[in-house]
């Protein structure tokens, strides 16, 4: 038995925001970025399937109608096959209460971004109106549904599923999330044609560049700078892009495809739902990608947001680099750049191994850096350390300092190989895998760096036993 680590630290939770759920997701293609949203009225137990599903209790579970506010996101394993859920709130469509509203707007944006959806009635109190006037919107996103019957908690109650053909899609799952009955039959269901983890990707060969952050940080700005043109439309208003378009660059003979983030679809969209709809945009343009440039904003210093972008990537094993924008509207002396770079180092924590630009993309200034720093960062993450170069660094480092259990069995480290790059997995062949504390992991995965470099690239530390 192995086990395997990514080697960051967690950044702090942000409950309005919800990017400490920022964890894998999305695209076209029916692999481990398809994401599934789970829609209903009040209080059916869609937190619940939630947690269910993800295995853990990340989503507020009450009995109250409208605890769920904002949207979740979690990553979901099931058969080895890897995928997205997203949490709404109790859905209401006509509804006036101001509350309601919100929650349904930010379900729709579900609806919109989602390659299926999961539609939950509750099986004890039957078909109600609501139920059948959600139906009849499901169907007219065309989006493949699974109509899931819950609260069906024994044999004796698998008779009140059937009453939900009458929604008119398709056989019903009767599950009951709380106890967990059929989630299995349920997840083979709606995980049918997901790719398993591992499966041959077929990404093209040209560098893939997300330009990801905050709404209103100048991405749009600088991939026209970058392309030399006005392909994206760009204001001061947040959220103007409105759909991800890949522009093609070509730098000395090379082919780069920039993925420009979109925005909100709407005007009439809160500021809370911009925000949700952005995260789910980032989301997809970071699963596209290679490499993802993760911009600042020079004027409004590093937030929490910034940080769980930057822990999204990073979590998507992309490569990743900072790139502090409007540099040129900062009044700075010849020791402000390395100030505010310390600044952004401590922020990052275990992710200080980054690379930082300051760019404009008004001015243009140091803006050809971005695509450098990208080929750097992709070369970085396509490395391959020779077997023999990893044991002569890698073993005197152990010897001089092992590992500490929190056992009395001591933890014997005696091979080192790298399993495989894009992004690179080192292997660690020992006696007690499951003892090598998280401290010693990150002390080998700095030890990496020092030797090796990766920069840039976040490293996967498998231990296995020997």
């Amino acid at each position: 038995m192995g086990t395997e680590v990514s080697v960051y630290a967690p950044l702090p939770r942000i409950s309005s925001f919800h990017f400490s759920l920022f964890l894998g997701i999305f695209g076209s293609t029916m692999d481990s970025s398809t994401v599934i949203a789970i829609i209903g009225r009040p209080n059916v137990g869609k937190s619940t399937l939630f947690n269910r599903i993800l295995g853990m209790r990340e989503a507020i579970v009450h009995d109250l109608p409208g605890v769920t506010r904002d949207r979740k996101y979690g990553q979901a394993e099931w058969s080895g096959k890897s995928f997205t859920m997203i949490d709404t709130g109790g859905y209401v469509p006509d509804s006036e209460d101001v509350f309601e509203k919100a929650i349904r707007e930010q379900a729709e944006i579900a609806i919109d971004e989602a390659d299926r959806i999961v539609f939950v009635v509750d099986g004890t109190q039957g078909i109600l109106p609501l139920d059948r006037t959600i139906a009849s919107i499901l169907r007219k996103s065309r989006k493949p549904i699974h109509l899931v019957v819950n609260k069906i908690d024994s044999a004796r109650r698998e008779p009140l599923a059937a009453e939900f053909h009458a929604l008119g899609l398709g056989d019903p799952i009767a599950v009951s999330a709380l106890a967990g009955r059929q989630i299995g039959d349920f997840l083979d269901a709606i995980t049918s044609d997901i790719r398993k983890n591992g499966s041959p990707n077929a990404r093209e060969p040209r560098l893939r560049l997300a330009i990801v952050g905050k709404p209103n940080v100048g991405k749009s700005s600088l991939v026209n700078a970058l392309l030399g043109k006005q392909r994206q439309v760009v204001t001061d208003i947040p959220g103007t892009t409105r759909d991800p378009i890949d522009s093609v660059l070509k730098f000395h003979g090379e082919e780069i495809v920039l993925i420009d983030t979109a925005g909100l679809k709407k005007k009439k969209r809160t500021k809370e739902s911009l925000e949700f709809y952005s995260a789910l945009r980032t989301l997809k343009a970071l699963d596209r990608a290679d490499v993802a440039a993760v911009v600042f904003d020079a004027l409004r210093g590093v937030d929490h947001q910034d940080l769980h972008i930057v822990e999204a990537a990073l979590e998507r094993k992309r490569g990743a680099f900072i790139v502090v924008n409007k540099w040129d509207l900062v009044e700075k002396d010849s020791k402000t750049a390395r100030a505010y770079e310390d600044v952004i180092r401590s922020r990052l924590g275990t992710h200080d191994y980054l690379p930082i630009l300051f760019v404009s993309a008004l001015t243009k200034q140091r803006i050809v850096q971005i695509v450098e720093s990208a080929l750097e960062v992709q070369s970085e993450r396509s490395k391959r350390v020779s077997t023999s170069d990893l044991n002569d660094v890698l073993l005197p480092a152990i010897r001089k300092t092992p590992p500490l259990a929190p056992t009395p069995k001591e933890i014997k480290i005696k091979y080192v190989t790298q399993l495989k790059t894009n992004p690179p997995v080192v292997a660690f062949f020992c006696n007690e895998p499951s003892l090598v504390p998280e401290s010693y992991r990150r002390f080998l995965a700095n030890t990496l760096r020092d030797h090796f470099g990766f920069r840039g690239v976040p490293l996967t530390l498998v231990f296995k036993r020997k």
